[in-house]
């Protein structure tokens, strides 16, 4: 275990969103020292064994990656890459016709590392969707007691100090659920741009050499050609999943191919909050 990975030992935890979640008290580590769970002390909800890769330290607290997240840049990350090869095989095989038989050999490789990624691209879309509709329940939920305590400072069963008090805490959760909302939909789009991409790129491929390679992506359903958008870059670090002695740094990437301090500079707001 790094020294870095024991200082985390005491820290209070939060999510993305700046929610408290609970304290981290102690680690479960493999024979040979690497963390595997991170014990997390939740108050009445219990004690949670959080995989390592899932926090970050960020200062004075520990930031909590919601799995899903991890899951889609994955996703990204692999399929991007994935369709960067098949490209560049198709142009090998364009600048040199005596490519083809080569190509074929590993065109089924790619093959079925698109299929694999389709069902994990499906299986994302349906946790993204189960997610959106659990935080609209939490904002119905939310707005409810606003509106309750707005009635009962109304009629004068609670003061204006302890209606303040509650209209304060609501809009901080609020601000955090729909912050996280954001984030899902921005991932669904990034998502499905990915998939028009892989449809806009086999749409139009060159005869039998071409097809050789991209037989597969050319089965995919055709859809109406979308207007010009920038690509999307996938390049995206999507933590500690080789190695359970480092630290995870999830990192967003923009249409320009450049990192986006969003997430560091937003995270370091929350850590000093």
């Amino acid at each position: 275990m790094s020294k870095e990975d024991v200082e985390f030992i005491g820290k209070q935890v939060k999510d993305m969103y700046g929610t408290y979640i609970g304290k981290v008290i102690g680690t479960i580590t493999d024979i040979d020292g690497s963390v595997q769970t991170v014990g997390v002390d939740c108050g009445s909800e219990g004690l949670k064994q959080v995989p390592f890769e899932q926090l970050v330290v960020q200062g004075q607290f520990v930031i909590f990656i919601p799995r899903w997240r991890l899951d889609a840049q994955r996703l990204l990350r692999e399929k991007g890459l994935t369709l960067r090869r098949i490209r560049a095989l198709i142009d090998i095989v364009s600048e040199n016709d005596d490519m083809k038989e080569d190509a074929e050999l590993i065109h089924e490789k790619y093959k079925m590392k698109l299929l694999t990624l389709d069902e994990t691209e499906k299986q994302i879309k349906e946790k993204l969707g189960h997610r959106l509709a659990d935080l609209d329940s939490q904002l119905k939920s939310i707005r409810m007691l606003r509106f309750d305590a707005k009635l009962q400072n109304k009629s004068s069963e609670i003061s204006d100090a302890k209606y303040e008090s509650v209209k304060t805490h609501t809009v901080e959760i609020i601000e955090h659920i729909e912050h996280e909302k954001a984030e899902i939909v921005n991932i669904q789009r990034r998502i499905n741009d990915l998939s028009v991409d892989t449809v806009e790129r086999t749409e139009s491929p060159k005869q039998d050499v071409h097809s050789a390679a991209v037989s597969y992506l050319g089965k995919a359903e055709t859809s109406p050609s979308p207007q010009p958008k920038t690509p999307i870059s996938t390049e995206m670090v999507v933590g500690n999943t080789n190695s359970q002695t480092s630290t995870p740094k999830p990192v967003a990437i923009g249409a320009d191919g450049e990192e986006e301090p969003q997430d560091s500079d937003w995270l370091k707001r929350i850590s000093s909050s």
